[in-house]
């Protein structure tokens, strides 16, 4: 089933990048589940990702940043010797999973431990973006304040 996202854009603006995210989200199709991961609220402003990659090493796996994509890939080993499996469960293909980030989400740790890979991450509002309390003051004392000033 397809949806058509056009009419977003004739009565949004800005909102762009979400229509396109939307877009792409319904026209992937499966992603497929390998390698299985799990997304956690770990406080307020902070996530982490964790991701089973039983068999690879630091060496073999890469997490890139690039504005609001977070991409996660693995290369999988080229087996230099031959192995006669009678079962092969654990799987070391290649792998490359992306991950759409709000604006002002950052990486902030990547640790891989027992097979599991943990993404942290943190989203800074810049300062100009805050809420800030503004105080209000009654005629008086801001009088009093510009008459000591002078």
């Amino acid at each position: 089933m397809m949806y058509d996202f056009s009419p977003l854009y004739r009565s949004t603006i800005g909102f762009d990048r979400l229509a396109d995210m939307l877009d792409a989200a319904m026209s992937s199709g499966v992603t497929g589940g390998y390698p299985p991961y799990n997304i956690e609220s770990t406080g307020e402003n902070s996530y982490r990702i964790t991701m089973a990659v039983a068999g690879f090493t630091e060496d073999e796996v890469s997490i890139v940043q690039q504005e609001n994509e977070l991409v996660v890939s693995g290369e999988g080993k080229k087996d230099l010797e031959q192995h006669q499996y009678l079962y092969r469960g654990i799987a070391g293909r290649s792998f490359e999973r992306r991950f759409q980030l709000a604006d002002h989400v950052k990486v902030t740790e990547a640790r891989l431990e027992n097979g599991l890979l943990q993404i942290s991450l943190v989203r800074e509002l810049p300062e100009a973006l805050r809420p800030r309390k503004i105080q209000i003051g009654n005629g008086k004392a801001t009088a009093q304040i510009e008459q000591k000033a002078a």
